[in-house]
């Protein structure tokens, strides 16, 4: 949730403008007036007859007006009283009390008159009493004794103070009274009863009168209240009052409502305009009386009705003549109803309509003075003049009275004075000073020459230009120095001389002249106004849900004008930030850590300057896990069922989702929690489903979106009767371990489900499909039987029955369950091998006899190895690899195989005990495949025109092997691959010496082996042939010359010059296309041949057969390590490696690891010489 609210200076600016239009009235003080009283002491007057009495009368006026004073309507002579003083230059009175005067010697009603050449005022009629806080008269207090349940009334009467006192009740402990519907104050300061109750008895109800005026408290003597019970005074009085006048009642009698105060069935009130109406009612009753007021023919006044002590008191506040009519309050109890009617009656004392104001006038002017005022009854209006009634003051022809107006012709300056307005009714009366002042003055600007004036844009600007003239001048606003005048709907000209920009805005910032003029001269002043840019919230703080301990922040960014200098004030729930340092104030956020519970609130950023204020609230809600919920009860406890209620603690912001009921068995596992149910987070009470011999402890988690609660105190203990087990034991199985046993076995069941002591089982077994009895035992708390000398692998029929001290749990069903397995008898027959291609073979056998089997049929397993490779003759380690066939699978399929090798496989059947005997050995061999790549590849001997190539043969060879292929091809200097040539080698070759190359020339050579199914996989190689000479000679003597030793010189450094402007112009940013020719050295085994010439075309490179572009490409002895590439069962294999599936795909598993075949050759290269690197330099 978020607020904003935004202050601008147009309501203060408002408000000074008020001020402003009244003081434009006023004269300025270096002119010529009569009297104006400017303070006075109020109409009534209480003062503390202790201190001394000052009575105000302050004034201005030209000449500065002496004072005199009237005491009870005749003159007041302060010179003749020693103790009366005036003070200088004023006519308010200090009366000395504290230097042995008395107030009571002083009161009386006083009226100031000030008084000069041009008239007098005078103030309001003030009348002068001391306060009075006088003591309780002493009296004899009796004992009040009550019968519990009636009425009582202790009077206060307090004494009649000046003003009245505040009334209380208290206690001897200085403690007020508790107060309720049944006990309450009344408006008169007595305490009443609506029915007394035992607790009522006390002796010290004391009633206490605050006077505030002198401070002082006065106490009434206490009290003392007895209740009695009906019980008690019938056994007091028994002895003098018959049986039926004390025995025939009940011990308290309930009575419908009869009213205390007011009294009788209407009453009438009276209230002045303007102040609070109260109205009472207390009504005796029991029960207590339940008061509701209404208005007959009317509503109650919204805004301004509220109800006090216990709706006892209907209060109206500023109360007008429409609030008369007729108020009627109903006491209710369950017995009746009594109601009272107060007629209300609003008068009014004089109250202004219309007063009357000073008036100044240039000679020869008209003009008038009125005097409106109303009130209830209307009030008289009279006149007077100079302090006196105006039918005996001097006669001035310029005047004429009409009742409330006084008009003026033709005014002379003798007609200056001033005239006083009374306005009385028999509820007070009202009393107005206006002065007429008859001047000639030319126009004068009271307002500062230069005045700045700022505002905020979109906001009103109001620039003064308070005046003064006699006659009144007409003003007139200019924009500028030598602007036009200022016309239109966008200004407002207000009576007092102020300009008034509804909507100011930037273009309105500039310099502004007023001119007043009038028959007697012209004046002008210049103000200054000051658009300013609105300060705004840009960035707003935001509602955040926040968990307890974590870290929040709000934001309050600010956008302001740049000559206003801001300030950010954080407040939380409209009050100050607490005293924590947990809270951080920052530029522009809030930062709150360790956020607690406290924290929650409203949070309000606001931003102040001298011009305007905006703010914006966010609301921050701290969330935490909820409390844990509390007075756990149980009821309605039954055999199998009990009620569990619960009230839920502080959500804490977060909703609760749900309960969880836990439960402890403090019987068979005390300490120990389990769950029990849930339910939704609405729900306090829940039915729960309990078992026999447990005894209960029950606890209730609450959870909602931060998580689980702590857990509840746990509830009372409740502990269920004995019973029958309700089930039996889960899980029953019969496995035998040994050939000759039957283990039973079964899942125990747990503390409370055994539903009594003495918990036990009944196990029964017989064999299945045999006509034998049951046989049974009864068994301990344990979970396993074992039966002996059973038949190997004979299945059994067996259930387990639970029983205790009470009786058996309902009858079982029945498993079927084994004996123990043996190994399997006889291995499977006709074992048939199907070679599918060199590396796959299929193999067949017949399923063995199950009877045969003497336990579960698991599966099959082949064992299969290699005995020897065809090609080589030489024997190796035998490796056995194992693949299993689940169930009663005849086939499979043996993946891996090698070719051109002879293998062995025999074949078993498994069970749980373990593997039957072995088929007899069944041999096959797998044909031919392509051989894989050459060993090594080594080019040795560089000449001018031949390199010798060497290489060892391939480790596998997969066959016999019928020849070798080399294709090469050169390669220039633009790395461009020339003509490619073949040559076919004999198997038995392991060397070749190629002669007529070129020399200095890098060839690229391809070399791979065949058998009689095809090529194998090609290793790559490159060498380069050796310089003549005599060429390499002459190189070696221009190398040797100083001008070519400064060639290349030069030609370094302007490469080195490029590389490091390309080096920064790379580090700025830019980028360089570059086109790189494609290494096109393909694998000349997927070059298209050229349709005319038989030459192979462009070469492409491919993988790892891509020629070096510089330095050397080969390893440094020029061998090329093979890649081994073998067979893998990944995709076929289980159990241990694989498995194939129904369709005869590999499911089996090898019975060891794959053995690594060893690399052969060194692997290193030679660099190129420094004659063939310049040769492809140049």
């Amino acid at each position: 949730m978020m607020k904003k609210r935004s202050i601008s200076a147009s309501k203060a600016s408002l408000v000074l403008f008020l001020c402003q239009m009244i003081s434009a009235l006023d004269v300025p003080l270096d002119l010529s007036q009569p009297p104006t009283i400017t303070q006075q002491s109020p109409k009534d007057y209480i003062v503390d007859p202790r201190e001394n009495i000052v009575i105000q009368c302050e004034a201005k006026g030209k000449p500065p007006p002496s004072f005199s004073w009237t005491r009870n309507g005749t003159h007041f002579d302060i010179d003749k009283d020693a103790q009366v003083t005036m003070k200088p230059n004023s006519g308010t009175l200090v009366i000395n009390i504290m230097n042995g005067g008395k107030a009571e010697a002083y009161e009386g009603v006083y009226q100031c008159t000030a008084r000069n050449e041009r008239g007098a005022a005078i103030s309001n009629n003030i009348v002068i009493r001391p306060s009075r806080s006088p003591l309780w008269t002493k009296e004899k207090l009796e004992p009040n004794q009550v019968r519990e349940g009636d009425s009582l009334v202790l009077h206060c009467r307090p004494p009649v103070g000046l003003p009245p006192p505040i009334i209380f009740w208290m206690d001897n402990a200085f403690q007020r009274l508790p107060q309720s519907e049944r006990v309450s104050q009344g408006l008169n300061g007595d305490l009443y009863f609506s029915n007394v109750q035992p607790e009522d008895t006390r002796e010290d109800y004391i009633c206490y009168a605050r006077f505030n005026h002198t401070q002082t408290i006065q106490q009434k003597q206490p009290i003392s209240v007895k209740v009695f019970s009906m019980d008690s005074l019938n056994d007091t009085i028994a002895a003098n009052l018959s049986d039926t006048d004390i025995y025939g009642a009940k011990p308290v009698t309930e009575r419908q409502p009869i009213l205390l105060t007011p009294t009788g069935s209407t009453s009438t009130k009276v209230e002045l305009r303007g102040n609070v109406l109260l109205l009472e009612c207390i009504a005796a009753g029991l029960p207590t009386p339940v008061i509701r007021w209404i208005k007959e023919g009317g509503e109650l006044p919204v805004n301004r009705t509220f109800f006090e002590n216990f709706k006892k008191t209907l209060k109206i506040i500023d109360v007008s003549e429409a609030d008369s009519g007729n108020y009627k309050c109903i006491a209710r109890n369950m017995l009746g109803s009594v109601h009272h009617v107060i007629s209300v009656t609003v008068k009014a004392a004089p109250y202004w309509i219309t007063a009357p104001r000073n008036l100044v006038l240039s000679p020869g002017e008209d003009g008038t003075l009125i005097c409106r005022a109303n009130g209830n009854p209307k009030p008289n209006i009279s006149w007077f003049a100079n302090g006196v009634p105006i039918a005996i003051a001097p006669e001035d022809p310029s005047r004429k009275v009409d009742g409330d107006t006084i008009i003026f012709s033709h005014v002379q300056e003798r007609s200056s004075a001033v005239y006083q307005c009374n306005a009385s009714n028999e509820y007070g009366y009202l009393l107005a000073n206006a002065f007429v002042n008859v001047l000639a003055e030319p126009p004068r600007v009271l307002t500062p020459a230069n005045k700045l004036y700022q505002v905020i844009a979109d906001s009103p600007a109001l620039l003064d230009c308070a005046y003064f003239g006699s006659p009144k001048p007409e003003i007139e606003w200019f924009k500028g120095v030598k602007g036009s005048i200022l016309r239109g709907n966008e200004y407002v000209f207000h009576d007092n001389g102020t300009l008034e920009i509804p909507v100011a805005q930037k273009d309105s910032t500039g310099t502004y002249t007023c001119v007043a003029r009038n028959e007697l001269g012209k004046v002008q002043n210049e103000v200054r106004l000051e658009v300013k840019d609105p300060t705004m919230i840009i960035k707003q703080p935001e509602y955040k849900v926040i968990q307890r301990y974590g870290q929040v922040s709000f934001e309050c960014i600010i956008k302001h004008d740049s000559t206003l200098l801001p300030t950010v004030i954080w407040l939380k729930d409209n009050d100050e930030l607490p005293d924590d340092e947990r809270f951080l104030v920052g530029k522009d956020n809030l930062t709150i850590m360790n956020v607690t519970d406290k924290d929650d609130g409203t949070y309000t950023c606001i931003v102040n300057t001298t011009l305007d204020s905006v703010s914006a609230s966010a609301v921050l809600t701290v969330v935490a896990r909820p409390n844990p919920p509390f007075d756990l009860e149980l009821t309605g406890q039954l055999e199998r069922s009990v009620e569990l209620s619960w009230i839920p603690g502080d959500e804490n912001n977060s909703p609760i989702k749900n309960f969880v009921i836990e439960y402890e068995d403090g019987l068979h596992e005390p300490g120990v929690w389990h769950y029990q149910t849930e339910v939704p987070g609405t729900q306090t009470t829940v039915q729960l489903k309990l078992s026999p011999y447990v005894n209960y402890s029950f606890r209730v988690i609450a959870v909602n979106e931060i998580g689980r609660s702590q857990p509840s105190e746990p509830s009372e203990q409740y502990l269920t009767k004995s019973a029958n087990p309700d089930e039996n034991p889960s899980n029953v199985q019969g496995i035998g371990s040994e050939p000759d046993n039957l283990v039973i076995t079964w899942e125990s069941l747990k503390g409370f489900q055994s539903n009594g002591p003495g918990l036990q089982y009944k196990v029964s077994w017989r064999q299945k499909d045999v006509d034998d009895e049951w046989t049974s035992v009864i068994v301990a708390n344990v979970s396993k039987y074992i039966v002996s000398g059973t038949p190997t692998f004979v299945p059994y029929e067996i259930k387990v029955q639970a029983l205790n001290d009470l009786g058996y749990a309902p009858e079982p069903s029945e498993v079927i369950g084994h004996s123990g397995e043996d190994l399997p008898m006889v291995a499977p027959g006709n074992v048939q091998v199907h070679v599918i291609n060199s590396t796959l073979a299929k193999v067949h056998w017949d399923p063995v006899p199950l009877k045969t089997v003497r336990g579960h049929l698991q599966g099959y397993k082949v064992y299969y190895w290699k005995v020897q490779s065809l090609s080589r003759r030489s024997r190796r380690h035998v490796e056995k690899k194992i693949l299993t066939f689940r169930g009663n699978k005849t086939f499979g399929m043996l993946p891996g195989l090698e070719p051109y090798s002879s293998y062995k496989l025999n074949v078993r059947v498994v069970n749980g005990k373990g593997e039957g005997p072995a088929s007899p050995d069944k041999v096959f061999k797998t044909p031919e495949g392509v051989p894989s790549s050459p060993s090594f590849l080594k080019i040795t001997n560089p000449t001018l025109d031949s390199l010798t190539l060497e290489w060892g043969s391939p480790t596998h060879p997969n066959g016999v092997l019928t020849s070798y292929i080399l294709k090469f091809q050169p390669i220039n200097n633009t790395h461009e691959l020339g003509p490619l040539v073949e040559i076919r080698i004999p198997a038995n070759e392991s060397s070749l010496i190629l002669k007529n190359l070129n020399y200095s020339t890098r060839y690229k050579f391809y070399f791979n082996a065949q058998t009689s199914v095809g090529s194998g996989s090609q290793i790559t190689e490159e060498a380069v042939t050796i310089m003549d000479e005599a060429m390499a000679s002459r190189q070696i003597d221009i190398a040797t010359q100083g001008w070519f030793i400064g060639l290349m010189c030069a030609v370094a450094l302007l490469i080195l010059i490029l590389l490091i402007v390309c080096f920064i112009r790379r580090n700025k940013g830019g980028k360089y296309p570059v086109k790189e020719k494609e290494d096109a050295h393909a694998d000349p085994e997927i070059q298209p041949m050229k349709e005319d010439d038989g030459t192979f075309g462009e070469y492409s490179d491919a993988e790892d057969h891509k020629p070096l572009k510089k330095g050397s490409r080969t390893p440094s002895d020029r061998t090329v390590k093979k890649e081994d590439s073998d067979d893998s069962l990944v995709d076929y294999g289980e159990g241990v490696n694989g498995q194939f599936n129904e369709d005869g795909s590999f499911i089996g598993q090898y019975s060891g690891k794959k053995e690594k075949e060893p690399a052969e050759g060194n692997e290193s290269s030679e660099a190129p010489s420094p004659v063939n690197a310049m040769n492809s330099f140049v």
